[in-house]
């Protein structure tokens, strides 16, 4: 047996074993891979700021955890906490009360009661109360869920950032492409993913805070459902609705027609048409120009946008960090493909 053949069958059985090894691991670890590259500069600035790359490295994994997890482990936290302290009988109430609104609309949605109709004699009460009571049981889980997978995000994301510089030069030198093209493609990563993080951060922010302060004004938790918001905000279509419309039944159930008129009037044009069809991929523009200097590196808002979506829709929540990486590495594989035709062609 030659020698490489060996060596080839040796690689390909030890992979196999980290596989198996890693596997309940791979997800996180490209989660945090993937937040790293979206914080390189982050890094580079505490790093240079601290003159210790293990300082940096712990200052910005804590960061990360301030800024991206902590609202989001109170947000479950809090949730898990008042869905339990629901009494079942409760959800069957909710279920009798959206069945007699849809039967007796208000005067303002009366045009809505015909195409109504058929849906309100399919509606099975106690399987809505029971599906709703599911759901509770179903939300603590998903919060433990969470924070297990958070933690270990987290200290991932420590170790690839304290060792980040020796893993980049080792993959440059046993990658099959030339130093240079190894540089262009984690450049071109690198920049598209600062972008894309820093655009969900800022427009998740910007869309939970028009909701949290609307709310608050209504008597609410402006906190709570405002972080609610800026997550529900980066599922495509129904993030905003799935937030907005439980609040304008319960004060049509209270009786607050003007209350609920107006939650969904300013949910739908302020938040869903003018934030986040307009301001949102202003947002991400006005990021994509102050972040990438090099226009060779920089990719189209609109593509960053619908990048994000199509993650979400494929992937789920961690969708928003896995559609753009996907996309700007093909796009990059696509450019180092035409930039070796081209030297092909000179060459002849």
């Amino acid at each position: 047996m030659k020698a490489q053949y060996f060596v080839a069958i040796l690689f390909a059985t030890a992979l196999y074993w980290m596989y198996l090894l890693y596997a309940p691991f791979l997800f996180s670890m490209t989660i945090a891979a993937l937040l790293a590259i979206s914080t390189s500069n982050i890094q580079i600035y505490f790093e240079n700021l601290t003159e210790s790359k293990l300082t940096g490295a712990f200052i910005s994994s804590l960061l990360l955890a301030i800024l991206f997890f902590a609202p989001l482990g109170y947000f479950l936290t809090t949730l898990t906490i008042k869905l339990n302290s629901i009494e079942p009988e409760i959800f069957k109430n909710i279920a009798i009360f959206i069945k007699q609104t849809i039967q007796n609309p208000p005067e303002i949605l009366l045009f809505s009661k015909p195409y109504l109709k058929d849906f309100v004699t399919d509606i099975d009460l106690k399987s809505v109360s029971t599906h709703l009571l599911s759901m509770t049981g179903n939300i603590g889980a998903i919060s433990a869920s969470f924070v297990k997978n958070a933690l270990l995000v987290i200290v991932f994301y420590f170790f690839i950032q304290y060792n980040s510089s020796s893993v980049t030069d080792f993959l440059k030198r046993i990658v099959q492409i030339s130093i240079e093209e190894s540089t262009m493609l984690i450049k071109e990563l690198s920049s598209v993913m600062n972008v894309v993080f820093y655009s969900i951060i800022a427009t998740a922010m910007f869309e939970g805070t028009l909701f949290g302060v609307m709310i608050s004004y209504m008597g609410y938790n402006g906190l709570l459902f405002g972080i609610m918001y800026g997550f529900a905000s980066l599922m495509p279509v129904v993030g905003g609705v799935v937030m907005w419309l439980p609040f304008m039944l319960y004060e049509f159930y209270i009786g607050d027609n003007s209350g609920a008129i107006f939650i969904a009037i300013y949910s739908v044009v302020v938040i869903s048409i003018i934030a986040d069809t307009f301001i949102k991929p202003l947002i991400i523009k006005w990021i994509n120009k102050k972040l990438l200097k090099d226009d060779d590196a920089k990719l189209n808002e609109l593509v960053i946008f619908f990048a994000i979506i199509a993650g979400l829709s494929t992937f789920g929540f961690w969708g928003m960090i896995l559609g753009p990486a996907i996309t700007a590495f093909f796009l990059t594989i696509l450019k180092l493909f035409e930039k070796r035709n081209i030297e092909c062609e000179q060459k002849s």
